[in-house]
C-alpha cells in the first residue's frame, strides 16, 4: 500500500475559527458566536473576490479587512487596540479535540502530513505550534507562494507540485466543501470532514472521494480501496 500524503487544510479543518467567539463575548456579550461566525464567512468571501479578480492580499489582509467590515456592520466599538488583540488572537486559536489524537495516528501509520492553507506561512506556522501540532508536519504549503486563494486552480496545482509529483497521488482534507471541490476539480483526491451533521455538501457534479465526522476516521477513508 503507498503512503498517503494528505494536505490538511487549516483553518476550520485543524483550527477552530469559531473558538474566537469566547474572546468576542468580552465585547459583545450574547453575540459573540454570531460575530465569529459572519468574521468567518466574509474573510472567506473576500479570498473569492480577490481570487476571481486577480487582485491579491494575503490572507491577513483579508481577515483584518473582514474585522473592519463585521464591526461596522454588528455596531461594535472596538477601538484599534481591540481589533490588534482580536488578530493577535486569531494566530492563537485551539485546534479541535480529535485533531492531535489523529495526526498522531497518522503519523505512526506512515502517512505525510503537510499543512495546505490560504494562511501566511508566519501565521500558519504560529496558529499551529500554538495548538502543539506544528512539529506534526513535515511542510506548510500556503496559497501565498501563488498569489491567489482556494479554490483557483492554480493553488491546487502548486501544491501537487510542492507535495506529490501526480494529482492522483495527492490527497486533501478539508472540512470546507469548497476547498474540496476545488481539489477534486484539479484532479486530486479529497476528503470532506463533515463536522456539523446538518450542513450538506454542495449539490455538485464534484463529489469528495470519502466523507468522514471527524479526523478520528481519516486514517481508514484514505486507506480503502478506491473505486
Amino acid at each position: 500500500m503507498s503512503v498517503p500524503i494528505l494536505g490538511i487544510d487549516v483553518y476550520g479543518t485543524l483550527i477552530d475559527t469559531q473558538a474566537i467567539g469566547a474572546e468576542l463575548e468580552r465585547h459583545l456579550p450574547g453575540r459573540g458566536a454570531a460575530f465569529a461566525a459572519a468574521w468567518r464567512q466574509k474573510q472567506l468571501e473576500y479570498t473569492f473576490r480577490r481570487a476571481a479578480m486577480e487582485q491579491y492580499r494575503d490572507f491577513d489582509v483579508c481577515t483584518a479587512a473582514a474585522l473592519d467590515f463585521v464591526t461596522a456592520a454588528f455596531g461594535a466599538k472596538l477601538g484599534a487596540a481591540e481589533k490588534s488583540a482580536l488578530l493577535e488572537r486569531y494566530r492563537r486559536l485551539p485546534a479541535f479535540p480529535d485533531v492531535l489524537p489523529a495526526l498522531d495516528g497518522l503519523r505512526e501509520a506512515g502517512a505525510r502530513l503537510l499543512a495546505f492553507s490560504n494562511g501566511v506561512p508566519q501565521s500558519v506556522h504560529d496558529v499551529l505550534a500554538s495548538a502543539g501540532i506544528r512539529d506534526l508536519f513535515e511542510d506548510i504549503v500556503s496559497v501565498d507562494e501563488v498569489k491567489s486563494f482556494k479554490p483557483d486552480p492554480v493553488v491546487y496545482l502548486h501544491y501537487v507540485r510542492r507535495a506529490c509529483g501526480a494529482c492522483d497521488e495527492c490527497w486533501l482534507v478539508s472540512a470546507n466543501a469548497f476547498d474540496v471541490i476545488g481539489a477534486v476539480a484539479a484532479g486530486m483526491r479529497a476528503v470532506w470532514v463533515q463536522r456539523d451533521p446538518a450542513i450538506p455538501f454542495d449539490p455538485w457534479e464534484l463529489q469528495p472521494t470519502a466523507v468522514i465526522p471527524d479526523l478520528s476516521r481519516l486514517l481508514a477513508a484514505v486507506q480503502a480501496p478506491q473505486g
